[in-house]
């Protein structure tokens, strides 16, 4: 496919004009490599991957030497695969000189839980994440403007309507460059092989695996339970492995950003809460793929998955578009009386947005109520915290419906227009 901008690509820009090293890590085929070269063209820098063996034997012979021969910004894509030896030695080039943006390291697992890599570069580097597509860079828009929920009380309207079937066909179809141009059929074969080189490469290579096939039956009831709260002894009984292998699995699952763990909102004003994350599949596209359910079978009013798979891709969209905004975090609320609000987002500054998301497209009243207590219940322990309540759903409709409260459709998320305020 054609070159897609990136929104990660100026704060990329900022970053290397500030740092001696950027570290751009993301999930495998995300796009990392693609807009490295992009940078590394554009400022006649120059590019190798250890991907190739070649490239990855010369390095690790003399890795100081390779390294001192490459114009800056130096691009080392797939970083992890030369472990502390090539880590050190762009430490040691970088504590030389005084540098920005020298180096710009790519890796397919999270740079600072991989044990091969002791060295984090702390205080040399900026480290950037970068997501599958968000559906706005799909869209050629620019990220939502969030300052407007938080600073102005309103949602502008998306531009274009939608409905239900349509936004399955943007959950199946999920944000990775290489599956999105694909038809349904092709794309479960892409995310099969995906699954398979991620686990018997990334994975195995990186981590003690011992039983790979008890990674992949993990990996699938984490697909069916996405956007729920973890229970380790649920998942341990079904699977029948103890907690021990449970947690490193997991763990490393997440250091190859297939799952995303939500964290809990909890403060004073809500000190009832309950503290266990939410796990999220990072991509709803594959997802679907290992649950083997269609575009048109989620759109059915009586699918099971529907509504789970729908949160976790809201919540990835969220996810994409703040991970550059310093100071906005995504969170999610449950609390031991049994009130639940899919997601809390926090600005540094306190200030609270509280999202529901729900695949009807004619909202009820009922569904406000989670919105309706956590307003009345901030109110009373903290004036002026929560901004505004949102619950977005697969129908047009997009207005006030009472104090601080909205329904908005979901493509609001990337579609949405500017409120004439005159």
């Amino acid at each position: 496919m054609d070159y897609v901008r990136r929104h990660a690509e100026p704060t990329l820009d900022d970053a290397l004009a500030a740092f001696r090293v950027v570290v751009l890590h993301g999930a495998r085929q995300s796009g990392k490599t693609t807009l490295a070269r992009q940078v590394a063209r554009r400022q006649g820098g120059s590019y190798v991957t250890l991907d190739d063996d070649a490239t990855r034997l010369a390095m690790l012979d003399d890795p100081v030497a390779y390294l001192s021969g490459l114009r800056a910004p130096a691009v080392v894509d797939e970083v992890q695969l030369g472990g502390d030896r090539v880590v050190r030695a762009v430490k040691r080039l970088v504590d030389d000189s005084d540098e920005r943006g020298r180096f710009l390291l790519t890796g397919s697992t999270n740079f600072l839980s991989v044990p091969a890599i002791s060295e984090s570069l702390a205080g040399r580097a900026r480290i950037l994440r970068l997501f599958p597509f968000a559906q706005a860079e799909l869209s050629g828009r620019a990220p939502i403007d969030l300052a407007s929920w938080f600073d102005n009380c309103e949602v502008g309207p998306p531009s274009e309507t939608e409905d239900r079937t349509q936004y399955m066909h943007r959950l199946c179809r999920g944000g990775f460059p290489e599956a999105v141009g694909l038809t349904p059929q092709q794309r479960q074969g892409w995310y099969d092989s995906y699954l398979e080189t991620v686990i018997q490469r990334d994975i195995s290579e990186l981590g003690d695996i011992r039983r790979a096939e008890a990674l992949v039956d993990l990996t699938r009831w984490l697909a069916a339970n996405t956007a729920a709260e973890l229970n380790t002894e649920a998942v341990c009984r079904q699977l029948g492995i103890d907690r021990s292998t449970f947690s490193h699995y997991f763990a490393w699952l997440r250091t190859v950003f297939m799952i995303n763990s939500v964290p809990a909102w909890s403060r004073k004003h809500a000190s009832r809460a309950v503290r266990r994350p939410k796990s999220h599949f990072a991509d709803t596209g594959m997802a679907a793929a290992l649950l083997g359910v269609s575009a048109e079978a989620l759109a059915s009013p009586t699918s099971t998955v529907a509504g789970s798979l729908l949160e976790s891709f809201v919540v990835n969209e969220l996810t994409r578009e703040t991970s550059g905004l310093a100071g906005l975090r995504v969170h999610h609320l449950r609390d031991y009386d049994g009130h639940e609000v899919d997601i809390v987002l926090e600005r540094a500054d306190s200030a609270v947005a509280a999202i529901e998301v729900k695949a009807t497209s004619s909202p009820s009243e009922h569904h406000l109520k989670p919105l309706r207590w956590l307003r009345d219940r901030l109110d009373r322990t903290a004036p002026g915290m929560l901004r505004i309540c949102v619950l977005l759903h697969t129908g047009p409709h997009c207005h006030r419906v009472g104090d601080r409260l909205w329904l908005a459709p979901i493509n609001t998320l990337w579609a949405s227009q500017s409120l004439d305020r005159s």
